[in-house]
């Protein structure tokens, strides 16, 4: 953005504040020329957070005790805005209590309210401020996440931190009643400053408003002429206009989250249409034009992204008909980089998930693409069961073992379209007995529940305790208890079978396998998978999970100790396929090591396989294990269940 005065005119303190001296201090430490104006001290800081926000690399640091892994730069500075900006337990105002007691007396709890005892009502004081503040960091970190991802690179930085700043004093919106000249009202949203203390979430984060604003601001700061590109009243755009003029983002945005509007109601199940296909390298106005003002929420609303998303590949938007039974509602877009899928088809539901009328028009399109449009079928199919599920809650209905073990995820991840988890996973758990619906999920009796070693034997069916080898041991013996958790549901042990996909039975066949899944592999995975030795015929791996502390190390191990532990609790090293066999396999994108003997990278250095994720991208990676390095109390290592004989 060619106006590099413009933070300094809008913050004249920002040249002299802490931060930029921060920056420019640490600039000169590193014997480089310091800055000569104010712009140049600005620049300064910018640069410096641009390095925090790409820093998404771990880092390894030398320790008296052998290397450890710390927070990557991007880590470090997302975790400092979260600490001062999510409110705290004891920040929350005594007026907010009195609010929630008067809501539960609303809702017909007084009495319980009335009879708790002092104890009681602290506790269900932190329950509730628990859940909100939790909603409230979510919030917070969706704009962090955003602002590292390639999807925000087309923002200039001085309008990154401009945005930024402001979202930092901004609560999510509320519609307000405006008195207008003529004596009527009309309802409009708004977003209020925040205030110490509040609980309220920030902003939630509209890309096609912000784009919009973006690019209003783009043009103004150049001179041109401002185009509103779309049917908004006279009055609407001199309102903008004027807006615009202050640069006041937090209207800018309110205005904009008003004007980009959805689909009207009564035109959702109507899903009749057309796909249209912008081929790459065409024109992004001619895709621009039939989205913005439609409140698809998509990025490539701004005519910047859309471009640079069209000089990668092909997008196809889906077109359902309106009140003239013509196609010009967007409803699906699919985004493509050479010929495979780009990222998971967008929907006009919250947080760009499909909504519940389109995910037959989108399995009709995927089954018609091949082998790329496989990968999404099970995503289509997993949110029109969870409407289902949440269409049956909303109703009363009760939700049987079917409906719960796909709620509570016990086959498989529930898998969306958006940029985030679905946030009805969640909304429908936290309201229900999670101990009764596991009795239903397991078809089993409270008794038949082991909750500790001691309740091990043949009448349990499930376990839900402490993990470590002595318990991973006993319950081999008791082939019945499939079901396994530190606690349900959110802590799953991992405890399985690997059958080996025989067609996967080189280096080869194995890195074509993972690029199929768009599995990423970094330069050092893929120099240890080279030199991976794999069966010719399908092989059964029973594995489990360790933290190091589980081994008995809860202050770290080395690497070498670890593995002579391991032999000693009568655990084994995996063959070094598992890694590559298990990534294919397995959906979750914790991270956790493969237990393996070391293979050399192209360094020379001695490398495990380890599997992690990057958003809703899966990885295969590798971690350096010299015999001396040091690992903390949680790494976790996948081994095989029984040392080879």
């Amino acid at each position: 953005m060619e106006n590099p005065e413009f933070l300094n005119k809008k913050y004249p303190d920002l040249p002299g504040s802490k931060p930029v001296e921060r920056a420019v201090q640490k600039k000169l430490r590193e014997g480089e020329k310091g800055p000569t104006s104010n712009i140049e001290r600005t620049d300064i800081y910018l640069t410096r957070l641009e390095k925090f926000f790409s820093a998404k690399e771990k880092r390894h640091i030398d320790t008296p005790r052998g290397p450890v892994e710390s927070e990557s730069g991007f880590e470090r500075l997302k975790r400092r805005i979260l600490d001062q900006y999510v409110t705290k337990y004891e920040e929350i105002p005594e007026s907010y209590w009195h609010f929630l007691e008067k809501i539960m007396r609303e809702r017909g709890q007084g009495g319980d309210w009335d009879r708790a005892t002092p104890e009681q009502k602290e506790q269900m004081k932190q329950e509730n401020a628990n859940a909100v503040l939790a909603d409230q960091r979510d919030s917070l970190e969706e704009w962090i996440d955003y602002f590292a991802l390639p999807d925000s690179n087309y923002i200039p930085r001085e309008l990154k931190y401009w945005i930024f700043r402001n979202i930092l004093n901004l609560k999510e919106f509320a519609k307000v009643k405006i008195k207008k000249p003529d004596g009527t009202e009309e309802e409009r949203i708004e977003f209020n400053k925040r205030s110490r203390g509040t609980v309220a979430k920030y902003p939630d984060l509209n890309q096609e408003a912000l784009n919009y604003i973006i690019d209003s601001v783009k043009n103004k700061l150049a001179g041109q002429n401002m185009e509103f590109g779309y049917d908004i009243p006279a009055e609407a755009q001199q309102r903008f206009r004027e807006l615009l003029s202050k640069e006041d983002f937090s209207k800018l945005y309110a205005w904009a989250n008003e004007y980009m509007n959805p689909i009207p109601k009564h035109l959702l199940p109507v899903t009749d249409g057309e796909w249209v296909k912008y081929t790459q390298g065409s024109d992004p106005q001619e895709l621009v034009k039939t989205i913005r003002g439609r409140g698809t929420g998509w990025c490539i609303a701004g005519e910047t992204t859309c471009e640079k998303y069209l000089q990668g590949g092909d997008i196809y938007v889906y077109y359902s008909v309106d009140d003239n039974d013509q196609p010009t509602l967007p409803r699906l877009a699919i985004r493509f980089e050479g010929d495979r899928i780009a990222e998971n088809p967008r929907g006009i539901a919250y947080k760009q998930n499909i909504d519940p009328y389109m995910p037959p028009i989108l399995e009709e399109k995927l089954e018609g693409i091949g082998s790329v449009g496989k990968q999404y079928q099970k995503m289509a199919v997993d949110m029109e069961h969870l409407t289902a599920v949440d269409n049956k809650a909303k109703n009363g209905e009760s939700l049987n073992k079917e409906d719960l073990t796909f709620l509570y995820e016990i086959e498989s991840k529930i898998e969306g379209f958006g940029y985030l988890r679905d946030p009805r996973i969640q909304e429908l758990r936290k309201n229900r007995n999670q101990e009764h619906d596991m009795l239903t999920i397991f078809d089993c009796t409270p008794e038949q529940v082991a909750k500790s070693i001691d309740e091990i034997n043949e009448n349990a069916r499930v376990y839900v305790g402490n993990w470590d080898v002595e318990v991973h041991q006993k319950i081999r013996d008791y082939p019945q208890i499939k079901h396994l958790f530190e606690s349900f549901p959110e802590k799953k042990i991992l405890k399985l079978t690997l059958e080996t996909d025989p067609q996967v039975n080189s280096p080869e066949s194995a890195e074509e396998a993972l690029d199929s899944r768009n599995i990423y592999l970094t330069d050092w995975s893929r120099d240890i998978l080279k030199k991976t030795e794999f069966s010719q015929e399908r092989q059964k791996y029973e594995l489990a999970r360790f933290t190091v502390e589980q081994l008995g190390f809860p202050n770290g191990a080395t690497t070498q100790e670890i593995y002579d532990k391991a032999k000693k609790l009568g655990i084994g090293l995996c063959p070094a396929e598992v890694g590559p066999h298990l990534r294919l396999k397995y959906p979750g994108g914790e991270w956790m090591l493969i237990a393996m003997k070391q293979i050399t990278d192209r360094s020379g250095d001695p490398d495990v396989f380890d599997l992690g994720s990057l958003g809703v991208r899966l990885e295969l990676r590798s971690s350096g294990a010299r015999p001396g390095r040091r690992w903390g109390g949680g790494s976790e290592f996948v081994f095989l269940s029984a040392s080879e004989t």
